[in-house]
């Protein structure tokens, strides 16, 4: 569990402020350290905050991704509706297409989503975190 839910200083979300922790338990993030961002070597740019919603998850499955079934030799335990995950941009733009796209943390969505998706449309879907 990540005890420091500080603000990345410097790395900005979509609203222009500080990236703030998107998901700790489980933990998210590509580097598994709770934050949405770009970072090398992440060609899946996991860069949105979003909340994950059963329609979703069985939506990824149907595409390949369960995101639903643990891992446990990856130290994935599996997520569940209301679970706070770091997703690919580009798999959720897909879920925005078929009508199942979930909820989107704006504050701990990393600012590169813009070049993907006009901040309109995320705040569409936006919510606050619990």
């Amino acid at each position: 569990m990540i005890e420091n839910h500080s603000p990345l200083k410097s790395v900005r979300n979509v609203l222009g402020t500080d990236l703030t922790v998107c998901g700790t338990d489980p933990v998210t993030g590509y580097s598994r350290d709770g934050f949405c961002r770009r970072l090398p070597g992440d060609r899946g740019n996991h860069v949105l905050c979003a909340v994950m919603t059963q329609e979703f998850l069985e939506y990824t499955a149907s595409q390949g991704n369960d995101l639903s079934t643990p891992i446990p030799e990856f130290d994935f335990p599996g997520l569940k509706p209301g679970n706070q995950w770091c997703l690919c941009i580009l798999r959720w733009l897909q879920a925005l297409d078929a009508k199942c796209a979930p909820p989107v943390i704006l504050e701990a969505t990393h600012e590169s989503a813009l070049e993907w998706v006009d901040r309109e449309v995320l705040e569409k879907y936006a919510t606050q975190k619990p």
